[in-house]
């Protein structure tokens, strides 16, 4: 089996909060593997990881990075796939993560969720695969009605609760 999202983070520190991607591509059954990888610190090895991404199948990468957080941009600037930065909260409350990766130069785009926000990057991994695979369409479609739903079970629920003034 080999894997089509790569999970880059520049830290193992960050891999608490990189399991939510991880997780959710697992259970969609998509292959995907975790590296740690720094712009700062293994420059080489990144340039080769983002150089060789897509002849080794890779077809999203999503990189994971804190404080000055160059790691998604670095790859983006080196390689034609989609990088999906994730900004890691550990200095600043991750303000500083974020601008960084959200602030790119034209031509080097990089899709940016939230700060630790894993679990988006998956889904938006998991939508762009979804495009020419109709099984993780299948899986996507399931996993967003399911969503849905929690929202009608809680409604549910509430509507039990009493209150002397509560209208509904």
């Amino acid at each position: 089996m080999k894997p089509i999202v790569s999970i880059i983070m520049g830290s193992t520190s960050d891999l608490p909060i990189m399991e939510k991607a991880a997780q959710l591509l697992n259970d969609f059954e998509i292959p995907f593997e975790m590296n740690a990888l720094s712009a700062h610190r293994t420059p080489v090895e990144v340039e080769q990881f983002a150089k060789n991404a897509e002849s080794r199948g890779i077809k999203v990468i999503i990189a994971a990075a804190g404080m000055a957080a160059h790691l998604p941009g670095v790859i983006a600037s080196m390689t034609t796939l989609p990088v999906i930065g994730v900004p890691i909260k550990s200095s600043l409350e991750g303000i500083d993560a974020l601008y960084a990766i959200v602030q790119m130069p034209p031509g080097i785009p990089v899709a940016t969720v939230g700060i630790n926000a894993s679990l988006n990057a998956a889904i938006l991994a998991t939508q762009m695969l979804a495009l020419g695979d109709e099984k993780i369409n299948a899986l996507l479609k399931a996993y967003k009605q399911g969503l849905a739903q929690k929202i009608v079970d809680a409604n549910q629920q509430l509507s039990k609760i009493e209150y002397k003034f509560k209208t509904n």
